[in-house]
């Protein structure tokens, strides 16, 4: 009898955001017949995090189409939800987990196969007055809901760093009408995306109004009680009746090294989202897995929160292959709409299609003489979308064989993207 077809099996899923949600999902659609418990810190079901910064934010969507899954349908599937149950100890000898709330009693939760979705928290800031009332950050929905309830016209904002969650917030309070500063080491996505294309994002900003303070970082917040203001290394002050910081997240991999799993940037899993402990899985921003094409990534974007939610579970059924989902991510700033494909943390050139001063172009990340990413403002399409013929579709091939490209080649507009890649010999 296969572990699919043993109604007998427990399976616990640890973490109840997009990758434990979609996980349980996945077990039922594939079969498995054994009880199934998702635990999660927060009060809440499953739900997506990208629309908190986005639409959400900006009062254009509901809060239950954010759900993973529709109220009732973790019920309707058997899925035992835990709500507001940490998981304090793991125990992967014994296949124990222990389940904890403030100082009471651990419960135990035997399990036979275990997958840890703990994601990821934000990174706090060390800064003097950081505890001051009126300075945020963005995780959860009462988060967002706080964020939110600030954002009246006519107010002053600080941001705090450039990054995916702040380029976004900023350009929704920009939409509610809310003054903005922004304080930020680099140009907006600078770490990501680079100079160049950063520095069109940069202007994009400006000209929406935001007072974008780049090359500097925050001395201290300033106020009585609720912060008022916000004194710059450089010496600027950036009057303000609320703060966003947004300076990255940690993966949550306290309860997985404490029993024992190797861990380097996120909890090392490989092809097979298998962790270094027997029987132990993990998904989603917690882990630092192994691609087979970029090698080892951790990545923060819903859509791997999604494929490898789906993943691991196929993995612990015995059903899996090796994870190889071709990266991609996407951002709403103001009209735009940016997306990105593939992964790469350094590259040697930068070859555009379409000119940056258009605000409407493809940008490729070479390196050795292959793609290793594109980026696509307002022209790449969605290379999720079977019925999308977009650019950025066209150019996976590129970036999964990796073929040698003539730099002009993909520069030049006339020729198809397509036949880049077609016989191509691939770069080592």
């Amino acid at each position: 009898m296969s572990f699919r077809d043993d109604g007998g099996k427990h399976v616990v899923i640890v973490g109840a955001g997009l990758a434990g949600g979609t996980a349980a999902q996945t077990l039922r659609e594939q079969g498995f017949e054994g009880p199934v418990t998702l635990v999660g810190e927060e009060s809440q079901p499953p739900y997506n995090r990208p629309p908190l910064s986005k639409a959400y934010l900006r009062g254009e969507e509901r809060w239950d189409q954010q759900l993973v899954a529709p109220a009732g349908e973790y019920a309707r599937l058997r899925v035992e939800v835990r709500r507001a149950t940490g998981a304090v100890r793991v125990d992967a000898g014994q296949k124990i987990v222990e389940l904890g709330n403030g100082g009471g009693p651990r419960e135990r939760l035997r399990y036979d196969r275990l997958l840890v979705s703990t994601g990821s928290r934000n990174r706090r800031p060390s800064t003097p007055g950081a505890d001051l009332e009126g300075v945020l950050q963005l995780r959860t929905v009462e988060q967002s809901d706080r964020i939110r309830a600030e954002a009246r016209p006519g107010r002053r904002a600080v941001l705090v760093g450039m990054g995916f969650v702040g380029c976004e917030v900023t350009a929704s309070l920009r939409h509610l009408g809310v003054e903005v500063a922004a304080v930020t080491p680099s140009v907006p996505l600078g770490r990501v995306l680079g100079p160049e294309v950063g520095g069109v994002l940069a202007d994009i900003h400006r000209e929406r109004g935001v007072d974008l303070v780049v090359g500097d970082s925050v001395e201290a917040f300033e106020g009585g009680d609720r912060v008022e203001r916000v004194r710059t290394k450089t010496g600027r002050i950036l009057e303000c009746d609320f703060v966003v910081v947004g300076i990255g997240v940690l993966p949550n991999v306290e309860l997985l090294q404490q029993a024992g799993a190797a861990v380097e940037n996120g909890v090392l899993v490989d092809a097979r989202c298998r962790t270094s402990l027997a029987d132990v899985y993990a998904a989603g921003d917690v882990t630092n897995h192994l691609h087979p094409i970029f090698g080892r990534v951790r990545v923060e974007h819903w859509n791997n929160g999604l494929h490898q939610g789906r993943a691991a579970a196929l993995s612990l059924l015995d059903a899996g292959a090796d994870y190889d989902y071709l990266h991609s991510f996407w951002s709403e700033q103001y009209e735009h709409k940016i997306e990105y494909l593939g992964h790469t943390e350094r590259w040697d050139q930068v070859v555009f299609r379409g000119s940056p001063d258009s605000r409407r172009f493809l940008a490729f990340y070479v390196r050795d003489g292959a793609v290793r990413a594109v980026f696509g403002l307002d022209r790449g399409g969605d290379p999720e979308d079977p019925a999308d013929d977009g650019e950025l579709k066209a150019c996976a091939p590129l970036i999964r064989e990796g073929v040698r490209v003539d730099p002009s080649a993909l520069a030049d507009e006339a020729v198809p993207l397509t036949s880049l890649y077609a016989g191509r010999e691939p770069a080592c």
